[in-house]
């Protein structure tokens, strides 16, 4: 199965490979990443590849440590010999990301309270106060107007870019990828398994449930893998899904598996 020239940019194809590290959603939670990448760097060996399956920000307070920490790991990924391909390690797109994109564009909203409210009850003051704000400012701004909501905007888009290589981290983030060989995709939350790949919006980051109501092979695919659960019960193997959310964040745990191309675990880390 192989990409078209139009869905190349949202949709990155793995390169063949024996091992895919996947690793569950972060939400904000520096300590239990550094947990996972200093258990994950001993195992690691030439030809793997990596992939992050969502939901870097929110719930937890240290969501910039966070960006920095999956830079850094990044940077000491890539430099392993032999050749590692920067394509080889993918950051998929999560709610929380989506969020906080749109949270960046809330002064063209018709209700920015109702919508920062929405988003406060998901886990949005945590990215906030990593950033040196909080959630108070941004009522104040709704409230005093457009006009002072903008400039709220952009001075948190101001202090995002104070942290080198955040505002490109977020703006390069994917949908989805899968492996050359049509075997497995990853996904943040889930997917709308009635539309085709190329069709995938919302359900990729809100889809959480229906996820688990999957019975059957999704066009063609082995395993669909996700990082992202509304009830987060960490490690949950089913016939054609397989799920990784122990609760990062969320007082639980963070969540990484290593992946053969033919979707059996080799390692399991919790965090």
């Amino acid at each position: 199965m192989a990409a078209t020239p139009d869905e190349r940019g949202l949709y990155p194809v793995l390169r063949r490979t024996d091992r895919i590290w996947a690793v569950g959603a972060i939400h904000g939670d520096i300590a239990h990443l550094e947990a996972v990448h200093d258990a994950v760097a001993p195992l690691v060996q030439a030809g793997d590849r990596l992939i992050y399956l969502g939901n870097y920000l929110g719930h937890g307070y240290d969501s910039a440590e966070v960006l920095n920490e999956l830079l850094r790991f990044r940077a000491w990924f890539l430099s392993l010999p032999p050749y590692v391909d920067v394509d080889d390690v993918v950051y998929l797109r999560g709610a929380q990301e989506e969020m906080f994109e749109k949270l960046l564009q809330i002064q063209f909203a018709g209700e920015p309270n109702e919508i920062l409210n929405w988003m406060l009850a998901r886990g949005l003051e945590g990215t906030l106060l990593s950033y040196d704000t909080d959630a108070a400012e941004a009522f104040k701004a709704a409230g005093e107007g457009t006009l002072s909501l903008t400039y709220w905007t952009s001075d948190l888009r101001a202090r995002m870019r104070m942290h080198p290589g955040h505002d490109r981290f977020l703006r390069g983030l994917k949908r989805a990828t899968y492996t050359d060989d049509g075997a497995l995709l990853f996904v943040s939350a889930g997917i709308d398994d009635q539309r085709p790949l190329v069709g995938q919006t919302d359900p990729l980051w809100w889809a959480t449930k229906s996820f688990t109501d999957i019975d059957q092979p999704y066009r063609g695919f082995r395993k669909l893998v996700r990082g992202t659960d509304a009830d987060p019960r960490g490690l949950v193997v089913g016939d054609h899904t397989i799920s990784l959310d122990s609760g990062s964040g969320r007082g639980g745990k963070l969540t990484a598996v290593c992946l053969t191309g033919d979707a059996e675990i080799l390692h399991t880390i919790e965090a």
